[in-house]
């Protein structure tokens, strides 16, 4: 298999095997027009087995999410070919309109303009509660 690489853009590496594709998901990632490769079950020394994504565009990307679904990531960012800038994700501490309320009384539910805030509340247990009910997130 050969993947170039990139010029200009956003490696996410070191992503757990299997959770490259909710990554993709998450950061709305279908809806870029540029090429994004998901590299599944690549061979890892540090993991064993390992996704990666590769982004051939200079993006934003949201850490919060990525650290919501695999905090022991890394982000790569590539510039001219070169690696200019390599930071670790970690998970969280609030999230926003990334996961959302499951409680159907939750005011969330019947205010559309509310954002869907969740603060960590047990990070062994990686455990996210909704700041309206404290109804946890699955």
């Amino acid at each position: 298999m050969n993947i170039d690489s990139i010029q200009n853009g956003v490696v996410i590496d070191h992503i757990t095997a299997g959770k490259g594709m909710l990554l993709y998901s998450l950061l709305g990632l279908d809806a870029l027009d540029v090429s994004v490769a998901i590299i599944k079950n690549a061979v890892s020394e540090k993991k064993g087995k390992k996704d990666i994504i590769k982004i051939d565009a200079d993006i934003p990307v949201d850490f919060q999410v990525i650290g919501y679904v695999d905090p022991g990531a890394t982000l790569n960012i590539i510039r001219e070919g070169q690696l200019v800038e390599k930071r670790d994700v970690e998970l969280p501490d609030t999230l926003t309109d990334v996961i959302f309320c499951r409680n159907p009384r939750c005011i969330t539910s019947t205010e559309q303009e509310l954002r869907h805030i969740f603060r960590l509340t047990d990070r062994e247990k990686r455990v996210y509660r909704c700041v309206y009910c404290e109804t946890a997130a699955k």
